[in-house]
């Protein structure tokens, strides 16, 4: 059976899944990147290039983001799979604090980027202009923010990935397999 586009009360559509995974890898990619623009210094060649990469992907994904809370809005959500109750509630704290450090994690980003009054220049295709500095020091208050919502982020998806992990070999259920698009219709 092809896997619809569209998620059914049943399992996730293909948008969902394709959004869940580029997301997850752009994120998973970006700090180690992060971290080593921290390290560069403005002498070393990737001084430009690195960040510039660093900043069009954060927009790209800052977009991907709002599309997929669209989605989530709009969209039929699967139904849960059977768990205990405090399970299910951890669930849904989690999702809950992984849509918000992102959301966090991408806003800090910007306004680290923007803090001079530039726009950034996402691959040259088009830009994202600056808003006026909302706090001061802004580069720094959001570098701040920026370091420490990020290395949340990866830490809970570590611990997203692992619980998924655990529901497919331990508990032996759908979880993990419904983001990947290989269940079947009930």
């Amino acid at each position: 059976m092809a896997i619809s586009l569209k998620n059914t009360s049943n399992r996730f559509g293909m948008l969902s899944i394709t959004l869940h995974w580029v997301m997850a890898l752009a994120i998973i990619g970006m700090y180690p990147l992060g971290l080593y623009i921290d390290s560069l210094g403005y002498y070393d060649a990737a001084y430009r290039t690195v960040p510039h990469w660093h900043k069009s992907i954060g927009m790209l994904v800052l977009g991907l983001l709002l599309l997929r809370l669209l989605w989530r809005a709009i969209s039929v959500h699967p139904q849960s799979l059977p768990q205990p109750a405090l399970q299910q509630i951890a669930t849904k704290v989690v999702h809950l604090l992984m849509y918000g450090l992102m959301l966090v994690a991408l806003v800090s980003g910007y306004m680290i980027s923007t803090a001079d009054g530039r726009a950034i220049a996402v691959f040259s295709w088009f830009e994202v202009p600056a808003l006026p500095a909302l706090v001061e020091q802004q580069e720094d208050v959001a570098g701040s923010v920026h370091y420490w919502s990020t290395t949340l982020l990866i830490i809970l998806a570590g611990v997203h990935a692992l619980a998924a992990l655990k529901h497919h070999f331990i508990n032996k259920d759908q979880t993990l397999l419904r983001m990947l698009g290989a269940t079947h219709e009930n």
